[in-house]
């Protein structure tokens, strides 16, 4: 069997028989893969430790037909242990899911992985709120895989300035003179929330968490990312309830 060394991350991990574990990792390479630690729960195991969600490193696996096997780790980072209240611990898993939904075995995933990495980085930052750090996450996500909808353009006429309203019913942007003033049916937004948008857009990864904004600022991004994730993704996760309360 080939041997190969994938970067990557573990979103979940499972027990399987009286000592193993099953892993599902994100990887550069080949996307989300199904990878199987044998004696992975024994008390001196070197896959102990690295075999846990938000771990962070490099995996040396064997390629089966319907999975892998791994043979070595080298962990870079135990974000488990960076990451310590039970909040940020729910941000943590919750960007850990999105990561599984949107990951495919076979298909290259740098962008994923690495939105990932600086968006649990940025947990351990006390000075970026986590709230700001999820919708960012959020917006990246729908980015890299082409389901965000258009914030620079008025969604009726084209207009490109003047785009103060958001359409929460139809989840696009919507100008000044394209907006019938139905209070239910058009959010009006500040400028600064637009641009936050549009730069979360726009940006590399490297820049995402390297601004902050007014808390009516995130409000607004709040109000206008969670609806459009919701009807983009077709599955709810549990670390949400538990953000949720």
């Amino acid at each position: 069997m080939e041997q190969i060394t994938l970067s990557g991350i573990v979103l979940s991990a499972m027990p399987i028989g009286e000592y193993d574990k099953r892993l599902v990792i994100l990887t550069k390479e080949r996307g989300k893969i199904t990878a199987f630690a044998r004696g992975a729960r024994r008390q001196h195991s070197p896959y102990l430790a690295g075999s846990q969600p938000m771990t962070f490193g490099e995996f040396t696996v064997y390629q089966g037909r319907n999975a892998y096997t791994v043979s070595g780790i080298r962990v870079t980072k135990y974000f488990s242990e960076a990451v310590k209240d039970f909040e940020k611990m729910s941000y943590g898993m919750y960007f850990l899911e999105i990561a599984d939904y949107y990951g495919r075995e076979g298909l290259e995933a740098s962008d994923s992985l690495n939105l990932l990495y600086v968006s649990m980085m940025a947990l351990t930052n006390e000075a970026i709120p986590d709230r700001l750090i999820r919708v960012i996450y959020e917006l990246k996500s729908l980015v890299i895989n082409g389901e965000y909808p258009d914030f620079f353009n008025c969604w009726h006429c084209g207009k490109r300035e003047e785009l103060n309203f958001f359409d929460r019913r139809n989840t696009k942007m919507v100008c000044n003179n394209c907006c019938d003033g139905n209070s239910n049916m058009y959010l009006h937004i500040d400028n600064s929330t637009l641009y936050a948008i549009q730069y979360i857009i726009t940006s590399g990864l490297s820049k995402l968490y390297t601004f902050s904004v007014k808390e009516e600022v995130l409000e607004e991004m709040e109000q206008i990312i969670e609806p459009i994730f919701s009807k983009t993704v077709d599955r709810e996760f549990k670390s949400l309830e538990w953000l949720k309360g």
